[in-house]
């Protein structure tokens, strides 16, 4: 497997210098404003006498006569301090005073990568302190935003700092470890990207080196370390300070998102007990917040000023009184609402998985889940999920079940989730679970997937899986069926399973598989 390590972690340097390289354009575009006398480039001094790079945008004509709300917005991993200058402007037209911050680690700021731990989140706090000092902002009214690493640094500092009234958290991170370690499956080319974005942008701590080390060697010594670390750094271990504070929390992802995929952040949203906001939409990791970057009018940066407008300006927009829970399905192009997360998948339907099925692993059968970025924006754009001949796939190497036809069009709304038993040849091994959609000639468009990873199982012996795939919104057409795809290797994760094992899945008597579809009600 170490050659396939290689790849991938060559596949993502390679992502992450576009990306970076279009961030980087992204937020120089706008950079030319720096000579409005109302845009004003600081150094800020974090914890520990840090120095962040920072820039203040303040309302034209404000003498200091009358006070603003605030808002602070950390950067992206990667990206530098002028990042937000183009939607910064837009917020202090509309009446906001505005500091972005180069976060500790990156670029020209001090410090080295901490990743959202202790001293990022003391941080948040000495920007705020020096902006009530520095600037004409109002103490009573502080919000955060961010996207990214931007959005998981707020959540945090909103959980360790009672200034902070509302905030609104971009393709963020509620649970770092359920983001890139799911189904204790390392999803690699996303930590391969973040890793390698790391290195070239900025300072990772000798800390952070060691966890991508042990993290990528796949050190099962190391496993809970790992976790405590981002246990730490995830702020769904703090939501209960995040009630008590009473923070308007606003959340937005993409169903594709392959660096934090939308589970973690819907079950977060369920968990906050304040003013709550979820919206859900086709894309992956920022591609519906980057053309704002520029500018460019999008709705989620307009559900942000709408945001703060009423819970940091007491704005009568109506944002409040929306259904809470926004989605756009992947196949349709219009907003659904929903009263929350549970309500989205109102009822659901069982697949049976009745055949007994052996496969072999350490070879891709063909169904995948796609390259990172690239997969999901052209079903963003385009539509167009990645594909898999399912009559096609070699039995050997993949398990296949399919549904019946389906008489009218049925509305993925939310979660599947897999149930079955399974007996391995090896004490260890991987399994990556696929939903289909798939049409009248056999061809699968991906509707969902997850990986799962186990240890210590005895050989030979049954045990069961429960897997939860990647929350979603899709239309599957009148006339297709779904189909369960298993198999064992996927580009996008590390595989465990040594070579020559088998898996077998079978549905005894007293414990039948299946796979329910939650489905919306018509």
């Amino acid at each position: 497997m170490g050659h396939r390590r290689t790849a991938l972690r060559t596949s993502a340097a390679g992502a992450v210098s576009a990306t970076l390289v279009a961030g980087t354009l992204l937020g120089l575009a706008p950079a030319a404003r720096a000579a409005d006398p109302a845009v004003r480039f600081v150094d800020i001094t974090g914890d520990g006498g840090t120095v962040l790079k920072a820039n203040v945008v303040t309302p034209v004509g404000a003498d200091g006569s009358r006070t603003y709300p605030l808002l602070v917005l950390p950067t992206s991993w990667g990206l530098p301090q002028v990042e937000y200058l183009a939607q910064a402007q837009k917020l202090a037209d509309a009446g906001y005073v505005v500091v972005s911050y180069n976060v500790r680690g990156f670029w020209q700021s001090g410090g080295y990568i901490e990743v959202a731990g202790p001293p990022d989140i003391a941080d948040a706090s000495k920007v705020i302190d020096w902006a009530l000092a520095n600037t004409p902002a109002d103490e009573r009214k502080v919000g955060m935003a961010g996207l990214s690493y931007g959005a998981g640094i707020s959540l945090l500092a909103a959980a360790h700092d009672k200034r902070v009234k509302a905030v609104a958290a971009l393709s963020g991170w509620a649970d770092l470890i359920d983001s890139i370690y799911s189904g204790r499956t390392q999803h690699s080319q996303a930590a391969a990207l973040l890793n390698v974005a790391g290195q070239v942008t900025g300072r990772p701590s000798p800390e952070l080196q060691q966890i991508f080390k042990d993290f990528f060697a796949s050190n099962l010594d190391k496993e809970q370390d790992i976790i405590a670390w981002g246990k730490k750094r995830s702020p769904t271990t703090y939501v209960d300070k995040i009630n008590a504070n009473g923070t308007a929390v606003m959340l937005a992802n993409a169903w594709g998102d392959t660096i934090f995929p939308p589970n973690q952040y819907a079950d977060f949203y369920e968990k906050l007990t304040g003013p709550r906001r979820l919206e859900l939409r086709p894309g992956d990791h920022g591609t519906n917040e980057i053309p704002g970057l520029l500018g460019v009018p999008g709705d989620v940066w307009s559900d942000t000023r709408r945001w703060f407008g009423h819970y940091l300006k007491g704005e009568d927009n109506g944002i409040d009184r929306e259904q809470p829970v926004r989605l756009k399905s992947r196949s349709s192009g219009g907003y659904e609402g929903y009263p929350d997360w549970k309500s989205v998948s109102a009822t659901s339907r069982k697949i049976a998985l009745t055949d007994t099925s052996t496969i072999h692993t350490n070879v891709n059968s063909g169904a995948d889940g796609g390259t990172i970025f690239l997969s999901s924006v052209l079903d963003q754009v385009a539509r167009v999920p990645p594909m898999a001949s399912i009559p096609l796939l070699p039995r050997r190497w993949a398990a296949v079940w399919q549904s019946e036809k389906y008489a009218t069009a049925q509305q993925v709304r939310g979660t599947a989730k897999l149930h079955t038993t399974v007996t391995s040849t090896k004490e260890s091994g991987t399994l990556v679970a696929y939903l289909y959609d798939v049409g009248p000639l056999g061809l699968g468009k991906l509707v969902s997937n997850a990986p799962y990873t186990f240890h210590g199982r005895t050989p030979g012996k049954p045990f069961g899986v429960d897997l939860e795939l990647f929350s979603t919104a899709y239309d599957v057409p009148a006339g297709h069926r779904l189909a369960l795809v298993v198999d064992t290797v996927d580009p996008l994760y590390i595989e465990h399973n040594p070579s020559g094992a088998q898996l077998t899945f079978s549905s005894p008597r007293h414990d039948p598989s299946y796979v329910s579809v939650p489905l919306r009600e018509q």
